[in-house]
């Protein structure tokens, strides 16, 4: 099953990068506790990255489809029933609790999603007091010389609704157990408070937590702008983390700045707002993303790139062509599955495992037709290398997809440059004074880091009148 599920999600994810890996234990009873942005896939991610067998609990409503059943008793999936699944049956959650101190108790692992819910956005949910019972009850029973201890996972997804993004696998230092069962018998909830608040704490730290909206709007604004100058400058985040982890730091580090600043210089902040929202509703009025108006200051660049993508949509087209013809009934599965299967509310969150599911059946079944009917026509060996040309041409064809609409917002920027120039410079100078009051943070929380870039010789009057 670990085989069968890591070759999925490797079909759906470009690159799940796990950080500190390192921290899981290899041996011994470990309850991973995670965050939940993404319904069943979290649970695949985190088995697939673990060395070892992790058992997860999971909603008994999962199982009443018998095939998911199936698959998820495979997997080590427990059954527990919440109040909002049947609150009749509310007994069987002992029974669940039972189930778990079973597997701990013969040295295995188990993953818990502590918040209870999965959910579209990224911000961490109330964490529950269910994983800090399970533990501090089990660590009790025997003296507190079991051993628990407890991992938390940080799951960040690129995109997790769009095929071939990214996911970032988080681990925290682990947690014992034993050392929060201190007057355990005289103050249980106490105890369980207290592990509850270093659960969620942890995890917190392993992911970006934003809990207030507008925090969270300057958050992306800064992110858009600057992280890419960031990822270049030293001593800007811990240097070994590679990749997504890099930006994850980075980004919790634009997120501390932006919390601080809130608290401290409220006005300064607004007026940032008011430029940023200036900056963002001209790029959404002339549909051009920043990473391309940051072309517009390199016209040769902008050139380049556009006969690039030009070159690549000539070449590719018969090998996307192929791609596609087999590709269309399996994707339109996909999409079928996307609006029958998902959650009004949960969309997002529950996207990927649902492609998941519905692309392995789907482009299982259907290239399984193809090559049959393949080999009945053409006979061995045609039919081997065409059953070979299938998953490298349906993956190209995807890229060629997204490539061509590169192709077009570079077409789109260039026309936009002819239509309007003087905007466009504008919005420049708009752009290099919104990173120079970055930059001038920056400076100022951390000297000695690399001085902005000059800023441009235009000017934006509108950003004095209000006027657009």
């Amino acid at each position: 099953m670990r085989q069968i599920i890591g070759l999925a999600l490797g079909f759906y994810f470009r690159r799940i990068e796990h950080f500190h890996l390192e921290r899981v234990p290899a041996s011994g009873p470990v309850l991973f506790v995670s965050n939940h942005p993404n319904s069943l896939t979290d649970s695949f991610v985190i088995g697939a990255s673990v060395p070892r067998k992790v058992n997860f609990i999971g909603t008994v409503q999962l199982f009443s489809f018998k095939p998911v059943k199936w698959l998820l008793t495979q997997c080590g999936v427990i059954p527990i029933n919440r109040a909002k699944d049947n609150p009749k049956a509310m007994r069987s959650v002992a029974d669940t609790f039972e189930a778990v101190y079973q597997v701990l108790e013969r040295g295995e692992a188990v993953g818990i999603f502590p918040e209870g819910i999965t959910y579209d956005d990224s911000a961490l949910k109330e964490v529950k007091s269910g994983a800090a019972r399970m533990a501090l009850e089990l660590e009790h029973r025997h003296g507190g010389k079991l051993g628990l201890r407890l991992v938390p996972v940080g799951l960040t997804y690129s995109a997790k609704e769009i095929y071939r993004s990214d996911a970032l696998v988080n681990f925290g230092e682990p947690i014992v157990a034993a050392e929060f069962l201190a007057g355990y018998e005289e103050r249980r909830k106490e105890c369980i408070v207290k592990l509850t608040e270093e659960i969620e704490r942890r995890i917190q730290s392993l992911i970006v937590h934003i809990p207030r909206l507008e925090e969270m709007r300057v958050v992306e604004g800064v992110r858009s702008l600057y992280l890419r100058r960031l990822l270049t400058a030293s001593g800007a985040a811990d240097e070994s983390a590679e990749g997504n982890a890099r930006e994850l730091l980075l980004t919790q580090q634009i997120a501390g700045a932006v919390s601080q600043l809130h608290r401290t210089e409220p006005e300064r902040v607004a007026a940032f707002v008011t430029k940023l929202d200036f900056y963002q509703r001209w790029l959404r009025r002339l549909e051009i993303s920043d990473e391309t108006l940051e072309l517009f200051a390199k016209k040769r660049k902008l050139a380049a790139v556009t006969v690039l993508w030009a070159v690549v949509a000539v070449v590719g087209a018969p090998i996307a062509l192929y791609g596609w013809l087999h590709r269309l009934i399996p994707y339109a599965l996909i999409k079928w599955s996307a609006r029958k299967f998902t959650l009004e509310g949960k969309r997002k969150a529950q996207a990927s495992t649902t492609a998941i599911a519905a692309g392995v059946v789907g482009f299982s079944v259907c290239y399984a037709i193809y090559i049959g009917v393949f080999q009945w026509l053409f006979g061995w060996p045609a039919s081997l290398w065409y059953a070979l040309s299938l998953p490298p041409t349906g993956l190209l064809a995807h890229y060629y997809l997204r490539e061509i609409k590169k192709l077009w917002t570079s077409l789109h920027a260039t026309i936009v440059f002819l239509r309007a120039p003087v905007v466009i410079k504008q919005l420049i100078a708009a752009r290099e004074e919104l990173i120079a009051e970055i930059e001038a943070v920056r400076e100022r929380r951390a000297p000695g880091l690399p001085r902005p870039a000059p800023l441009s010789p235009y000017s934006l009057k509108p950003w004095v009148s209000g006027k657009e």
